[in-house]
């Protein structure tokens, strides 16, 4: 007998997802939603959650009976895999639907291994600064748990934030995979327009800084499919046997080149932080500053610290131009790669693979190419920092450099004749 319970659509039936009969029967109900041209699904209250009076909102825990493979068993057991379950039946759906596509699902409920079917999302996170300060832990316990790809709702879901509390959420999730702003249907409008023309100025910076990150961002998340590496990263990460690092819980890594510092706290312009072994270089102002000390930056409304690693290759995309900004290694030598294919399907693919090497004279970048893919990027530009560039040959040949930046197309290899700029401030 299929339960049924109150949520937002009125009395809904819970289908038995542990049962192999009703996950092939939910299969068939994405057919006809592809035919109309949906290309994602997003799953919720599939905890599952019920509106309930009193006790756990959810199904009743030794009442409702499940198949569990055949064997029998209640939703005590079965509630933690309902979600996972409910997530695996839609993918298999829509890769026999659409098997040259890859199945887009967002699911706010899942258990360990949802990350072979599904994204997530923090969930109703409450509207406040203490639901802020929660969204950096929780996303990372859910990358070093093995689910790489989630978010919050900017601003948070259920309330109605104020201009400062939207900014500060906003640009903290533009360096999360997940990125998306949503509330309850009881909330003000949250378009960023809604908050004033200073608000609407901040956000449209961030919001134009994440689209010229995606090369960083998709690479990242092809990375987490080849190593489990997920692209939100403890400080930790960086330096393993520095301690102090361990128990931070407002900051992050993206990647391996970026460090974010958010600001959580209400009315703060500025805050500390452990920069983690090596040195860092501001994004914002280029200056530098040694790894392993704690340090206090600056943080007026409109900025969010923010730190590249020295040697990182950095790329953005900017009208169909590939911006490589190249942080040089203060020793020997480093390197970056960015994956590219299609953006959907399981064609063809590209490595762009770049190397840096220091000699205490010359700056070489090495560019080295893998798979079919073409290139479509029209021209390349480098973009040198804390530089001090005199010249630069591209291919044997010199070429002209404005303002530490230059234009080429596709290289071997190209050598900076300058010296580092490497003093601390």
């Amino acid at each position: 007998m299929v339960p049924l319970a109150p949520v937002w659509g009125g009395m809904c039936a819970f289908p038995d997802f542990t049962d192999a009969q009703a996950r092939h029967w939910w299969s068939r109900q994405y057919e006809y939603l592809l035919d109309l041209g949906i290309a994602g699904f997003w799953h919720d209250m599939n905890e599952p959650g019920v509106f309930t009076l009193w006790g756990d909102s959810t199904l009743p825990a030794y009442s409702t009976q499940h198949s569990m493979e055949g064997r029998g068993g209640d939703h005590l057991e079965a509630h933690n895999v309902y979600g996972l379950l409910q997530a695996q039946a839609a993918y298999e759906a829509l890769c026999e639907y659409q098997p040259e596509k890859r199945p887009f699902i967002v699911s706010r409920s899942g258990w360990a291994g949802l990350q072979r079917y599904a994204w997530t999302c923090t969930g109703d996170i409450e509207t406040s600064w203490a639901g802020l300060q929660q969204t950096v832990p929780t996303l990372l316990n859910l990358g070093l748990s093995g689910i790489p790809y989630s978010g919050p709702d900017i601003g948070g879901f259920k309330g109605n934030p104020s201009a400062e509390l939207y900014v500060r959420w906003f640009q903290m999730a533009s360096f999360l995979p997940f990125f998306r702003t949503h509330s309850s249907n009881n909330a003000k409008p949250r378009t960023p327009w809604g908050f004033g023309e200073s608000t609407l100025s901040i956000v449209s910076k961030y919001l134009r800084l994440r689209y010229q990150l995606i090369p960083y961002f998709y690479t990242l998340a092809w990375q987490a499919t080849q190593t489990g590496y997920p692209p939100i990263r403890p400080l930790f990460w960086a330096d393993l046997e520095d301690t102090r690092l361990w128990n931070i819980e407002d900051a992050f890594l993206l990647g391996e080149a970026l460090l974010v510092c958010p600001i959580v706290q209400e009315g703060k312009r500025e805050r500390n932080i452990i920069l983690p072994k090596g040195t860092w270089y501001d994004f914002w102002n280029d200056t530098s500053l040694a790894g392993g000390q704690e340090v206090t930056i600056n943080a007026p409304l409109e900025t969010i610290p923010l730190f590249v690693k020295a040697g990182s290759i950095l790329p953005l995309e900017v009208e169909n131009k590939l911006i490589l900004h190249v942080y040089p290694p203060l020793e020997a030598t480093s390197g970056t790669e960015i994956y590219s294919d299609a953006g959907d399907g399981y064609g063809d693919w590209r490595l762009d693979k770049f190397y840096l090497e220091w000699d205490e004279k010359n700056l070489k970048l090495t560019y080295k190419q893998q798979g079919n893919y073409p290139f479509t990027y029209e021209r390349i530009q480098l973009h040198l920092h804390r530089f001090e560039l005199h010249k630069a040959i591209v291919d044997g040949k010199q070429v002209k450099c404005e303002e530490n930046c230059l234009e080429v197309e596709e290289f071997q290899e190209v050598l900076f004749e300058g010296k580092l700029i490497s003093e601390y401030e």
